[in-house]
């Protein structure tokens, strides 16, 4: 979860750029969260507080009105009765990574899963986007291999992962959509040798990169065994007191690896 959070931060400033080096600053004045951070912290705190997903994702996004939705979730978001629309955008995707650290089995993290996503994004592809991700985020952090990552997003939900990181960077669009953005997001931690690897990976892909970063990022946390502590130092510092409320207290209960920032 905390992988999220950094990712979507260190990615927000890079958002919508092509593709580049990977040496860049990882963190910059104007790095701060976005969307991304806001949703994942809604479902950590619908699991944490044993609430709907739909009614927290609702009360978290409208208290952050500005965090950078799409139109249709913001549309979705301001809604008097808000129904699923869907929708197959990565937001369910980039939101998910909470329920990899709450539950203790595969089938019931993907189950899970696809509760986080229906309440808006109830496209098959929209489901399918926060499972893939939520198994592979579950997989890692309980030992499993990258071979066994793999087969579990190609296999499982048949993402094609054959494209490498110069394929991505070559054919770099802004794409939103859970097809585009999970494989991208699995190919650049694949490829990774560490955490912060997995997000230069991403920043260096270019297109919807928060998002990629956020999904890798979420991935990557559990596979290394958390997130380097000046990474986090610095994910944290940019979170306001409510988000970063919730996070500490997400960790704590279910185990995330965190050091809060004094």
């Amino acid at each position: 979860m905390i992988g999220a959070l950094a990712g979507d931060i260190i990615g927000s400033v890079y958002e919508g750029d092509g593709p580049r080096s990977k040496a860049f600053p990882l963190f910059a004045q104007e790095s701060q969260f976005t969307d991304d951070s806001v949703l994942t912290v809604a479902v950590a705190s619908a699991i944490r507080n044993g609430g709907d997903y739909g009614d927290a994702i609702l009360r978290w996004g409208r208290r952050y009105p500005h965090a950078g939705y799409g139109g249709m979730f913001r549309r979705w978001l301001q809604s008097s009765r808000p129904v699923p629309y869907n929708s197959f955008g990565n937001g369910s995707a980039m939101r998910v990574s909470a329920v990899a650290w709450a539950f203790e089995d595969l089938e019931t993290v993907l189950a899970e899963a696809g509760k986080s996503a229906e309440c808006s994004h109830n496209h098959p592809e929209g489901i399918k986007g926060a499972q893939a991700t939520a198994g592979a985020i579950f997989l890692g952090r309980k030992g499993g291999s990258k071979d066994e990552i793999r087969t579990l997003i190609s296999g499982r939900f048949g993402y094609d992962l054959s494209a490498s990181l110069d394929d991505l960077r070559e054919h770099s669009t802004f794409d939103e959509t859970c097809q585009g953005t999970v494989p991208a997001a699995a190919i650049a931690f694949l490829e990774s040798i560490d955490f912060e690897d997995a997000i230069r990976n991403c920043v260096s892909i270019g297109g919807d990169v928060d998002t990629l970063a956020c999904i890798a990022g979420s991935i990557a946390e559990g596979f290394y065994g958390g997130v380097p502590e000046e990474i986090q130092r610095q994910t944290i510092l940019r979170l306001d007191g409510a988000l970063l409320d919730e996070t500490i207290a997400f960790a704590q209960r279910y185990g995330v690896p965190l050091r809060p920032a004094s």
